[in-house]
């Protein structure tokens, strides 16, 4: 499966995930000059912006971990951009889901909330 079929795959499977818990999906590989977010979603009094990593299951670098700080970076700058494009008046949240495979079957999702703020990273 090449990369960015997997990574399609992955952010799908989210996508799914995330309507079955009540976020209902604004957008998605929503661009600015800065890159790009995968899911942007609503629940309760927050936007949520979702970073999605694929990975195949038991890798050594888990999806979460590959969220570092130049990408943590890439996100909050491209989340800025979206709230000067379109007023929101909900809090702004930043999640990673993790979308584990074996083989090209997924078995496996984890959903961290709250993954990281924007506190550094918007100067």
């Amino acid at each position: 499966m090449a990369i960015k079929e997997k990574g399609t795959k992955g952010e799908n499977f989210a996508c799914e995930y995330l309507r079955k818990l009540g976020y209902e999906i604004a957008d998605r590989n929503w661009h600015s000059r800065y890159g790009e977010i995968d899911i942007i979603a609503r629940k309760d009094e927050y936007i949520v912006f979702v970073e999605v990593k694929t990975r195949q299951y038991n890798t050594m670098i888990s999806g979460a971990e590959a969220v570092n700080y130049r990408k943590q970076k890439k996100i909050a700058m491209t989340a800025a951009m979206y709230l000067l494009d379109f007023e929101e008046e909900l809090q702004p949240r930043f999640d990673v889901i993790e979308v584990q495979l074996s083989g090209e079957n997924i078995c496996g999702i984890k959903h961290y909330e709250s993954a990281f703020n924007t506190e550094g990273l918007l100067y």
